[in-house]
């Protein structure tokens, strides 16, 4: 059979030198190993899975071209951006229109390979588990362990892959076999049989939270437990059906044992989740004033994060370990500490901070309003604007890359005036406890916690009033407002349908400064509908399985 460019370079081995912020990812180089003599032991296992999570980290380190920014890009909150000069292919996205883009536009394609990337090296692992290969030697903890975050990472992979395009190769071997896309139901299928075997063979002690110095990034099996929840509120939305392989009680119960678990709770101030909300830089030191900077990486509300390093290590067969959308979300080149240099990317829609209660602590700690914090009056601001696209007046705070009191990156041996930031470590939050009440509440409560309960803890922590009904119309608002710019927004809106996701994101238009000359913007809702709200099959994939893989409708 013919073989797709996906999987080129799709062995765990490839890679699996790795250097990290985390321990449990810093390990010794196996580049003599091979599927004959590797697979045996429990050691063999754990590199392997450290290979799993390196490719699930490259699914966002790889490009700026990934799951985050389109997201943002796709949903109400955030318009295209970037510079005047750059090809307009973030407008693609932002837009639905790819006529913007005349000589044609190949989205998300190294996205596309890092997950099929991602996916072949779990596939691996779980095949040689399942051939009996690997010896666990009656250390029924150490296996459920390790094939449970296996399978989970390869749940976040899908989970991704199908919301963004709907219709994908389900590949469930360490193969490059040239299939066909499946039907999205089988992908949900496994998707919810691999988290379901996380949720029950990840030990509840795997990880504690006291040791979140050590084993921070690591799936545990709460995340499975959080992950589910999500997926079944897609699911059940998006295509309407309810899961055969999870029940809605089944959820519930998840969500009950986290909130029972007590390992995870609010952090007292919203804004302590994010850097750039947080950070305060001393005059005249490479360092954060340590009274006023109260950011915490590790703490009890995040559930799961990706994490990332500031090397490059391309040049020497490596990979970039960074979190290389960050960079996109600063100021197009213009630093205003504890805001760095950048491209300017996600340039926020002025009704998304129009919408929020004037007491709202979350607005603050989520935009960075220009005007209202005196960088629009600081010498270069207005030069910096000529090569501005889109420009609003707002920008996106919770991942904004960050620098010191002089503009120096807060990334070590990288200056923001001479070098672009690919390599900020910035943690991507991936599940955090806010969604677990929100969702509890979605779902009607959980037996020890009622969904009025759960919405006004979430309320009350961001400083506004408590004791609005737990309607599902004001839970999906209050989600709008919670998570801003953490890649959920979107999701949310399409999760209620395509029409409804439409109308909320049709823009019929809306003045900006672009170059610093007067622009409007005008998104379709029928690009939206016409596409079911999906994006691009790259279309390099369809070629090279010479039409094995059809294109979505509407592209």
């Amino acid at each position: 059979m013919k073989k797709i460019y996906i999987y080129i370079l799709a062995s765990m081995f490839v890679g699996t030198s790795l250097t990290s912020c985390d321990d449990f990812l810093e390990v010794e180089s196996k580049t003599e190993s091979n599927t004959g003599n590797f697979y045996k032991s429990i050691d063999d296992a754990e590199l392997a899975l450290i290979g799993c999570y390196n490719g699930w980290k490259r699914t966002t380190s790889d490009d700026t071209w990934g799951f985050y920014i389109a997201s943002e890009l796709m949903s109400d909150a955030c318009f295209a951006g970037t510079g005047v000069g750059d090809a307009p292919s973030f407008s693609v996205i932002d837009r639905f229109d790819i006529s913007r883009y005349a000589s044609g536009v190949d989205m998300l394609k190294t996205a596309w390979e890092a997950y099929y990337r991602c996916v072949y090296r779990c596939n691996e692992l779980i095949k040689y588990d399942e051939l009996g290969q690997i010896e666990w030697n009656g250390n029924e903890d150490a296996k459920g362990r390790i094939m449970g975050e296996c399978r989970m990472l390869r749940a976040l992979c899908y989970f991704d892959m199908i919301r963004l395009w709907g219709n994908i190769p389900l590949l469930t071997e360490p193969t490059e076999d040239n299939i066909p896309q499946s039907d999205p139901l089988e992908v949900y299928s496994l998707i919810f049989n691999d988290i379901k075997y996380a949720a029950t063979n990840i030990p509840t002690d795997a990880y504690p939270k006291k040791n979140a110095a050590t084993n921070d990034g690591r799936i545990t099996s709460y995340a499975a437990k959080a992950l589910a929840a999500r997926v079944y509120l897609y699911q059940t939305g998006y295509l309407g059906k309810e899961p055969t392989e999870i029940t809605k009680a089944e959820v519930i119960g998840y969500l009950d044992d986290i909130m029972k678990s007590e390992e995870y709770s609010l952090l007292p101030e919203f804004k302590d989740l994010w850097s750039a909300s947080s950070s305060i830089s001393m005059p005249d030191s490479y360092a954060w004033d340590p009274e006023k900077t109260t950011y915490k990486e590790i703490n009890d509300e995040v559930i799961l994060q990706m994490k990332f390093n500031y090397t490059d290590e391309r040049y020497s067969g490596g990979d970039l370990d960074g979190n290389m959308w960050v960079v996109m979300l600063g100021l197009r080149k213009f630093w205003s500490s504890p805001y760095a240099y950048g491209w300017g990317c996600c340039t926020v829609n002025p009704k998304l901070w129009n919408s929020y209660e004037a007491a709202d602590k979350r607005r603050n700690a989520s935009i960075i309003d220009i005007e209202g914090e005196g960088i629009a009056t600081m010498d270069g601001f207005t030069e910096s604007l000529k090569d501005q696209r889109e420009y609003t007046g707002y920008m996106v705070k919770k991942y904004a890359p960050t620098c010191y009191y002089d503009g120096t990156s807060s990334v070590p041996e990288q200056v923001v005036t001479s070098a672009v930031q690919q390599f900020q470590y910035k943690p991507y939050v991936v599940l955090r406890y806010a969604d677990v009440l929100l969702m509890a509440a979605e779902l009607g409560g959980t037996p020890s916690k009622s969904a009025q309960d759960c919405l006004d803890e979430v309320r009350a922590r961001a400083g506004v009033s408590t004791g609005i009904a737990p309607s599902k119309e004001n839970i999906i608002k209050e989600r709008m407002y919670e998570f801003a710019f953490e890649g959920i927004r979107y999701w949310d809106l399409l999760r209620q349908g395509v029409d409804y996701a439409a109308a909320q994101i049709a823009e019929p238009g809306i003045s900006v400064l672009t170059g610093g000359q007067s622009e409007t913007i005008e998104i379709s809702k029928d690009n939206i509908i016409s596409k079911k709200g999906l994006m691009q099959i790259p279309q390099t994939q369809i070629n090279l399985s010479s039409n094995v893989l059809k294109q979505n409708p509407g592209w």
